[in-house]
């Protein structure tokens, strides 16, 4: 027996965009944001709000980022967006203040439900919070709040919620200790 049947998949995807609109997102993600030439972060929250994002000052955008939706995106003050970095944002993905989002980090707000035969894909939204730091080849899965000043360390999945001021390792990622900032 089969577990799912993908001949019966029927995409449920709401895309958010016309369809003019989503192909010139493509065009222009292939050129400005997917390259690994480093465009000034300027240019880049232009034309992420030219496409309807919501974006703050002193955003820093490194080379080789893929955003899916970039109208599903809202990025606070001060945040850095790393190499590498996947947003694939099927859904909302909220960035607060002063985020840090390192290299390789991977946003997924969808996933398939593999306990139906027609496999639905099932999205959330992410959020991190003010303060958060997002290690390196990390992922952060649908549904999951990274709250204030939380750090999801290198190589760790975050399935679920991660408390405020805490360190998280590991997959699934778990509470490894609480973060003190030395001031």
């Amino acid at each position: 027996m089969i577990a799912q049947e993908l001949n019966t998949f029927t995409p449920t995807l709401q895309v958010g965009a016309s369809k003019p609109k989503y192909i010139l997102w493509i065009l222009i993600s292939i050129i400005f944001f997917k390259s690994s030439i480093p465009y000034p972060s300027s240019l880049k929250k232009k034309i992420l709000q030219f496409f309807g994002a919501k974006i703050g000052n002193g955003v820093v955008f490194k080379p080789s980022i893929n955003i899916k939706f970039p109208w599903k995106l809202i990025i606070g003050n001060y945040c850095w967006i790393g190499e590498n970095v996947w947003i694939d944002n099927l859904d909302e993905v909220v960035v607060e203040d002063n985020v840090c989002i390192s290299q390789g980090v991977f946003l997924l707000t969808g996933n398939h439900n593999y306990k139906k035969k027609t496999f639905d894909l099932e999205t959330g939204k992410i959020i991190v919070k003010s303060g958060a730091w997002i290690g390196a080849k990390t992922i952060v899965c649908p549904n999951v709040i990274c709250n204030e000043n939380s750090i999801l360390s290198v190589g760790s999945i975050a399935k679920k919620d991660l408390l405020a001021n805490t360190i998280y390792a590991g997959n699934p990622a778990v509470e490894i200790r609480k973060r003190v900032v030395v001031v």
